[in-house]
């Protein structure tokens, strides 16, 4: 009896137990803030530089509000939205200066990043500029940057980002290929130097996309989506050398629309 009755205690102290517990874990997960806002981060390809409908407000930044980041809050209107992605970017200004509006309640971002640290400016200025072999010699330099040191660089960035944003859905972007190869393009840039520059295009996707899967980030890749949009097909979602100077190889409106916009959509 003595036993029986030890038992019987035993399992209503444990019943007892649990079901504080539990009643415990749901109303702190009740307290738990909804994660629920987005925030854009990057470069030039997220601010929306070369589609025009640019916010006077963001001065050099460029944001546009036929950039992919103004589509998809458009079309989803999310809790909050703060768009801080700033045309020239680069790792360490998406660090220091682009953060802040992340937080707990964060549930959503995006971002494109390292073309500029891997110098995607002045390899195309040298190849515009200066002939194939100069043009070779200065995409094989940004090649061994983005094997080498741009890693490091994105790794920077996404513990950042995962610090400030934990209950976040990220997205990293990839950039599309520039030219269509054997395409409509009379004149320009020879063959070679256009190959090596898709070529460079899928060097810095690759470790992108490493770098994002080994943070536990979504990546989306627009490469099949400019697929005979790129310059030279006739059909081109890029601006070539154009004035600004600025908005050179940079998407258009419909590159932002058809390009980068489904494919966000559809990793979000």
């Amino acid at each position: 009896m003595r036993l029986s009755r030890f038992a019987a205690l035993t399992s209503a102290f444990f019943v007892t137990t649990a079901l504080a517990l539990t009643g415990a874990s749901a109303a702190a997960s009740a307290q738990l803030p909804t994660a629920t806002g987005y925030v854009a981060l990057g470069d030039s390809y997220s601010s929306g530089v070369g589609a025009g409908g640019y916010d006077g407000t963001s001065g050099s930044c460029k944001r546009s509000n036929r950039a992919y980041p103004a589509l998809w809050n458009a079309a989803h209107t999310p809790s909050s939205f703060a768009f801080t992605a700033c045309s020239g970017a680069r790792t360490g200004d998406v660090v220091n200066n682009q953060l802040g509006p992340l937080n707990a309640s964060t549930g959503l971002v995006s971002i494109t990043i390292g073309g500029n640290d891997a110098g995607f400016a002045d390899t195309m200025t040298t190849c515009a500029l200066q002939g194939e072999s100069a043009c070779l010699a200065r995409v094989a330099q940004a090649r061994t940057y983005i094997d080498n040191t741009l890693p490091g660089k994105l790794d920077s960035v996404y513990d950042a980002i995962d610090q400030r944003a934990p209950n976040a859905r990220v997205v990293v972007l990839g950039y599309p290929r520039f030219y269509k190869l054997g395409g409509s393009c009379v004149g320009g840039l020879s063959e070679k130097s256009r190959t090596a520059i898709n070529a460079a295009a899928d060097a810095i996707n690759g470790v992108t996309a490493k770098r994002a899967a080994d943070h536990g980030f979504a990546f989306g890749d627009v490469t099949a989506t400019f697929a005979g949009h790129e310059l030279c097909s006739g059909s081109a979602w890029l601006r070539s050398v154009t004035f600004p100077v600025d908005e050179s190889y940079h998407p258009t409106a419909a590159g932002q629309s058809g390009g980068y916009q489904p494919v966000f959509a559809a990793t979000a």
